[in-house]
């Protein structure tokens, strides 16, 4: 039961965080065709979601720290604290899939010439 609950709540977290590969930023579009920059945009959409995307790192980060956390506390507090890592990891998780892929998509339009904002 516990272990359904720790899923839940990473699962919720984790829609709460998920921006990731539908990213849009802001963009100088002065004197640029805006279908152009749509395309393009897409096209940079497409190359962030080859990475991580948000469930998968936030469940990478829960087992791992439910793993972490299991095997360093100490005898009787072990689910306790694989809980408590679960749900660290899984938000630390998602929010780094999250900034990866947005990364990606600001790096690609700027390499596209466009002039990102934000």
């Amino acid at each position: 039961m516990k272990i359904v609950l720790v899923a839940l709540i990473i699962s919720l977290l984790t829609g709460c965080a998920t921006r990731g590969a539908g990213y849009v930023p802001v963009v100088d579009s002065k004197y640029k065709d805006p279908q152009v920059l749509a395309q393009d945009t897409l096209e940079c959409q497409q190359f962030a979601k080859q990475r991580l995307d948000a469930a998968q790192g936030a469940a990478a980060g829960a087992i791992a720290g439910a793993l972490l956390m299991a095997a360093l506390s100490p005898r009787g507090y072990k689910n306790y604290a694989a809980q408590q890592g679960a749900i660290a990891g899984g938000v630390g998780g998602a929010a780094t899939a999250n900034d990866t892929q947005e990364t990606i998509i600001k790096r690609c339009l700027a390499g596209r010439g466009y002039n990102v904002l934000n």
